[in-house]
């Protein structure tokens, strides 16, 4: 197809990725391939015959390269809007997607790449037990149907316990979502002893060992009848990486409630503060000396295992000052008077060892809002809401992630968070349809598939949420955002567009089948696909977001779609499927001053017809593409 005319698969990231580098070091490309032995010549390594090159560390398992080309196969597939399953079609700014996590990464890419600030996620951890993420190469979506129609199971002779079968679920999946990070995006894994060991290498290839934020160590429960060895794991971890070097935690609010001035103390408030340190006398000989209170006379020498904090001249300037605070009785130990100006920040670095609410809390939290228990091991929204905190800001439109939504904690947290510190942050959720257990409290309750189970908890959630806030409209003085506590559902599907088949064709009437084939092709949209779902399709492959505005138009008594920038009644491009269109037609469509509009070939009666359309957009500086 020429570059006039979109196709049904999504961004060909192998593609981009070997541009920027042809733009960058056109001399490395020979007949058009990539010479590594060139690039690298180029940045100045030169290969050298060294047998201790064999011998470089390298993580390797068995399937490596093709997880590593199932990150960069295209797929052919479309996400199809369901308002009649979202909350707030029109308004939000929060999407729910339904699908296989690959395939939907592979779909977001174009438009939501670079722009994620924070990505959580909690894959199925391995524990010897089955799971469903077992990729095809040859035919992803195939896979899907066969997921989502039940047809076919995990296999536990393969997908058990085995390392390599959950390293080529991870490694592809990791490599999509480090694209979507903006530079100073930070992803957070929670992971088990199982696999944290293998995580950290495959994390250190993709983000790089220099991107590392922390390990963190957070404990969900205590105490466990089920402990091995009379030893109980009541922690799990959670793998922290940043983009590329610009990523920061926030920190944690310092509070000064130990502050205050009872002797009126020009310099403000104060607080008691150690007036030693950690090193011993042997290490400084220098810190080791007697003090004199100068009201009593009474002389205080420092533990030989704790010396002074300064030397002896900056501490009688100190004492000069009345920065040193005396036992006034001579019992005790001198201190030293920090006032609050001297702090130089407000906040101080987030731990390591997370402190939340136990896993139990989060057991019966989602037990209360559905009334039963629906949904085993749930993340605590306490734990999101830190981590969710850490890593956004507040006001700023961050998209978070999460694509392993299982209940939609993450989705709960964002939302929760947004009404107690005033926050317009958004949030994307994908969730493989994965059916419950027939005789699961879940399945008993009507829910047939854990995506209904997510769905219903942000539903719930979200009038909870509103309730609580009631008319609350400012937080600490400051005017809040309106509470976004919406979501638009969208499922995966095949593309909307034919994909010509490029089978072999053999046999006496070859001639006949591919006349066939060419007919289906003069209209590339598939009969069942309503214009709502190509007009999504085609946002996507234009890298415009899924919750811009469509704004239906009347044009000439046709009507048409255009998709807006969220700017009032503007429109970046338009999307055209009505019959007969003519030139006086593209002339009211180029009223909108749209960048593009895109055609299905349905809309012309021939050739010329659409050649008259093409000339005339372009004389007016717009671009036409073709479905």
């Amino acid at each position: 197809m020429d570059n006039e005319t979109m196709d049904g698969l999504s961004m060909d990231i192998e593609r981009v990725e070997l541009d920027k580098l042809r733009s960058l070091f056109p001399q490395c490309f020979v007949d058009g391939q990539l010479s590594v032995t060139k690039l690298m010549e180029a940045c100045g390594e030169f290969e050298t015959v060294d047998e201790n090159d064999r011998e470089k560390y390298e993580f390797r398992w068995k399937g490596k390269q093709e997880a590593q080309q199932m990150a960069g196969k295209r797929s052919a597939g479309a996400l199809r809007p369901c308002p009649e399953e979202s909350v707030n079609w029109a308004e939000t700014q929060n999407l729910y997607i339904e699908g296989d996590n690959l395939e939907v990464l592979k779909l977001l890419q174009r438009t939501y790449f670079r722009k994620v600030k924070m990505i959580y996620i909690d894959p199925p951890y391995n524990t010897g037990q089955d799971f469903v993420y077992s990729d095809d190469f040859t035919d992803p979506l195939a896979r899907y149907r066969e997921i989502t129609q039940q047809t076919t199971k995990s296999n536990s002779e393969t997908m058990g316990r085995f390392h390599t079968a959950w390293l080529n679920m991870m490694y592809p999946r990791l490599r999509l979502a480090a694209n979507l990070l903006r530079d100073d995006g930070i992803m957070f894994i929670s992971i088990d002893d199982n696999e944290v060991h293998n995580l950290r290498k495959i994390c250190d290839e993709i983000f790089g060992e220099e991107n590392f934020i922390c390990q963190f160590v957070w404990k969900r429960r205590s105490g466990a009848n089920d402990a091995k060895n009379n030893a109980s794991l009541d922690h799990e971890y959670i793998l922290a990486y940043g983009r590329l070097f610009a990523f920061s935690l926030k920190g944690v609010v310092k509070t000064f409630d130990n502050y205050s001035n009872p002797d009126n103390d020009p310099r403000g408030e104060w607080a008691r503060d150690n007036l030693t340190c950690g090193k011993t006398a042997s290490q400084r000989p220098n810190l080791f000396y007697p003090i004199t209170d100068p009201k009593t006379g009474i002389e205080y020498q420092c533990n030989p295992d704790h010396v002074w904090r300064f030397e002896k001249s900056k501490m009688e300037v100190l004492i000069q000052e009345n920065k040193v605070i005396f036992p006034p009785d001579g019992n005790g130990n001198p201190a030293y008077k920090r006032h609050r100006a001297e702090v130089r920040s407000d906040t101080k670095p987030f731990g390591s060892m997370i402190d939340t609410r136990l896993n139990s809390v989060a057991t019966k939290e989602l037990r209360d809002i559905f009334q039963g228990q629906v949904f085993d091991y749930p993340k605590t929204t306490d734990l999101l809401k830190q981590l969710v905190d850490q890593a956004t800001t507040p006001t700023d439109s961050d998209i978070v992630v999460d694509f392993f939504s299982g209940s939609a904690t993450t989705a709960h947290a964002v939302m929760q968070l947004n009404a107690e510190d005033g926050g317009n942050r958004r949030f994307i959720m994908i969730q493989l349809p994965e059916v419950t257990g027939d005789n699961s409290e879940a399945h008993k309750a009507g829910y047939k598939t854990i995506c209904e189970i997510g769905k219903e908890r942000i539903r719930r959630a979200g009038v909870k949420i509103i309730a609580d806030r009631g008319e609350q409209i400012s937080i600490d003085g400051v005017e809040a955002s309106p509470l976004d506590v919406g979501f638009k559902v969208f499922k995966l599907d095949s593309s909307n567009l034919k994909l010509w088949d490029d089978s072999p064709i053999s046999g006496e009437d070859a001639l006949y089948q591919l006349e066939i084939r060419l007919k289906e092709m003069l209209d590339i949209i598939k009969p069942d696909r309503s214009e709502l779902d190509i007009v999504y399709e085609v946002m996507l492959k234009l890298g415009q977001e899924l919750t811009k505005p469509i704004i239906p138009l009347d044009i000439n008594d046709k009507t048409v779609y255009g998709v807006g920038t969220g700017n009032g009644d503007e429109v970046k491009f338009i999307i055209c499927f009505a019959p007969n269109v003519t030139p006086e037609d593209a002339d009211a469509m180029a009223e909108y001053a749209p960048g593009r509009i895109i055609f299905a070939n349905a809309c012309f009666n021939n050739s010329e017809g659409k050649t008259n359309v093409k000339l005339t957009l372009k004389d007016k500086g717009i671009t036409m593409k073709a479905l």
